[in-house]
């Protein structure tokens, strides 16, 4: 169990030095903690830890007791001598090592049980992550949406100038405050989104649902992506996890062994006997050790259980083995997808420097006294569709990024 633990709280703390700096945030790493320490499930299943923890002391007994105790109600008439009591105690044993089988099946249990505290910590850290990098991508959508709207406020008064002076008509100032009105929409729609993450965040924080969370104003994708090898997915807990009740099956059929064997049991019988003249001895009373054998003849149930452990053995194995396929696959659609970000982000910009430069000759164009305003909002369209899908692609990196960091830490 310590092994375990010791192994946990470096993964934990590696999975925490991931999300803080990988993402350029220490208010994740914070909420992270927070979550950690408050989130119900988590607490949930580490009392379900110490609830199978607390099994091996439950086992670590033996059998009750046995007193018994008989009077003769009534006595006949007789000359020969009547018992009058009897009083007698009997303890039954466990064959030799039954309880220290017990002990360590219990124990086993309680590791597979603590590897559970891992996983279900690692998939909250890897959620809060998801929904913290959500947050960002609404958040810096939105400051595109309200500098974009003012760049279109920006043209409108362009276009009101050049109304006055007959190069410009009304249909064309319309176009911009539609357009304005359009983007404002999505910026509303987005404060609402954020809004219903914002209660998803809180929730596996087990706080308040309307609290405020706050998010990094700017995430940037690194230049380098760290190297993974699929070699490393054998450390991840999940699978750790068939280990451990693999482990837990041996020592289940060490106890079987152990529990199909005899039981001993060892006590003491004292019978109190009335005066009678057939009574010649002075010990009149009679004390008698006992000893009791307890086979299991009809033993069936346990050459069942033996094969029934042999059984659970294979398909742990074989759970184990899908749950790597899988764990495979989903590491490389994750690597996939955070490549197909970042070549979607450089597309986006160079796509957007384009744009810009479109912008800068309508500007010229101005100045020399000529502007088609279709054109002008034809620009600002394309570099709204670049930005949005740059702050997109960024959300995609990290998200990616944070789930390769789960399966392969």
């Amino acid at each position: 169990m310590k092994n375990i633990k010791s192994y946990i709280k470096v993964v934990l703390i590696s999975l925490s030095f991931f999300f803080v700096l990988k993402g350029n945030s220490q208010d994740l790493g914070v909420l992270i903690n927070e979550a950690l320490e408050n989130n119900p499930e988590i607490q949930k299943i580490d009392f379900q830890h110490k609830i199978a923890s607390e099994k091996v002391n439950e086992v670590n007994s033996i059998p009750n007791t046995e007193f018994n105790f008989g009077f003769m109600a009534v006595s006949p008439e007789m000359n020969m001598p009547m018992e009058r009591f009897r009083v007698s105690v009997m303890q039954m044993l466990p064959w030799f090592g039954t309880i220290t089988a017990r002990e360590n099946y219990a124990s086993s249990m309680a590791d597979a049980q603590y590897i559970e505290i891992t996983i279900a910590k690692r998939k909250l850290a890897l959620s809060v992550s998801q929904l913290y990098y959500q947050l960002y991508e609404i958040d810096a959508k939105q400051k595109v949406l309200e500098k974009n709207i003012s760049l279109l406020q920006s043209y409108e008064q362009i276009a009101l100038t050049s109304l006055e002076v007959g190069k410009a008509s009304a249909v064309d100032v319309l176009k911009l405050q539609i357009r304005q009105n359009e983007l404002q929409e999505q910026k509303e729609v987005l404060t609402q989104k954020s809004e219903g993450l914002q209660a998803a965040l809180n929730s596996l924080l087990n706080r308040d649902y309307d609290s405020k969370v706050s998010v990094l104003s700017t995430l940037e994708i690194p230049q380098d992506d760290s190297y993974y090898s699929y070699d490393s997915l054998q450390v991840n807990p999940e699978l750790l996890k068939y280990d451990k009740l693999y482990e837990s099956v041996n020592q289940s059929e060490l106890l079987n062994k152990k529990e199909g064997g005899p039981m001993i049991g060892f006590g003491v019988e004292y019978i109190n006997q009335e005066n009678s003249p057939m009574i010649t001895s002075s010990y009149k009373d009679m004390v008698m050790p006992m000893v009791s054998v307890s086979i299991p003849i009809f033993n069936k149930k346990y050459k069942s259980q033996t094969i029934q452990n042999d059984l659970r053995k294979q398909e742990i194995q074989s759970q184990k083995a899908e749950r790597l396929n899988m764990l495979k696959s989903e590491l490389a659609k994750a690597i996939s997808q955070r490549n197909q970000s970042r070549i979607s982000f450089d597309t986006q910009v160079q796509n957007l420097k384009r744009a810009e430069d479109a912008e800068e000759i309508l500007i010229k164009n101005y100045e020399t006294g000529t502007i088609d305003f279709n054109d002008v909002l034809d620009i600002q369209e394309l570099q709204l569709k670049f930005q949005m899908n740059q702050m997109e692609s960024v959300k995609n990196y990290f998200v990616q990024s944070a789930f390769i960091n789960y399966v392969t830490n």
